[in-house]
């Protein structure tokens, strides 16, 4: 028993001496994952993905591990119960959430940790002491979003308005002042990028500096 608290203990002080994490948050179709896919490609060793848990089923390409933790309800609600959760919601009728282990992870390896999280999330982190740089990824109009959702080609019709309704509430609360602390409008690709690499630029730099150390 004294050995699992040491262990925890460490595990919990890595945490808090790794570099702070960073909060993405935003309407599906923004861009959020174009923009991720990119940032860890050019800083492949800064940064690591948290890979959140979800009760939803695996779309085609997607890997176990690497773009979702893969679970049923009743395991991941246990998980929650125990406390091993940072923030969790439900969107539907699926589950998604991300845990400390995942958190923790990423920064034991001395990486920036980023969290691809919906508005619920944000406001319960801000609960926390996880102290993240947010940043808000906002298409220019809901039409532009809805014809971006459309060419995916990945959802139902009804699936489709669900999130089109979502995303009318995400952009509507993310207008709460100090919610976020850079907001992106993402009607340019690289425009985008440009802007999200100068907000998290000091960050790295000092990941950077520190493995020089």
């Amino acid at each position: 028993m004294i050995r699992w608290r040491l262990r925890g203990a460490i595990a919990r002080a890595a945490a808090m001496q790794g570099p702070r994490p960073v909060v993405l948050s935003g309407p599906s179709g923004a861009g959020k994952s174009t923009l991720l896919k990119k940032l860890l490609k050019d800083y492949e060793n800064i940064f690591g993905f948290s890979v959140s848990h979800t009760t939803r089923k695996p779309r085609p390409g997607e890997v176990n591990g690497k773009d979702y933790h893969f679970v049923t309800r009743e395991e991941m609600q246990k998980e929650i119960d125990a406390g091993e959760f940072i923030e969790h919601a439900e969107f539907s009728g699926n589950m998604y959430g991300t845990s400390k282990g995942a958190v923790q992870a990423v920064q034991a390896q001395n990486q920036i940790c980023v969290l691809d999280i919906d508005i619920q999330g944000v406001k319960n982190i801000k609960k926390t002491d996880l102290n993240p740089i947010y940043i808000s990824v906002q298409p220019p109009s809901i039409d532009i979003l809805e014809k971006r959702l459309r060419d995916r080609q990945t959802e139902t019709e009804e699936g489709l308005l669900k999130r089109l309704t979502a995303a009318r509430v995400d952009l509507e609360l993310s207008k709460e002042p100090g919610l976020f602390d850079v907001v992106i409008i993402n009607d340019d690709l690289e425009k985008a990028y440009s802007e999200l690499k100068e907000t998290l630029l000091e960050e790295i730099k000092k990941t950077q500096e520190s493995r020089k150390s």
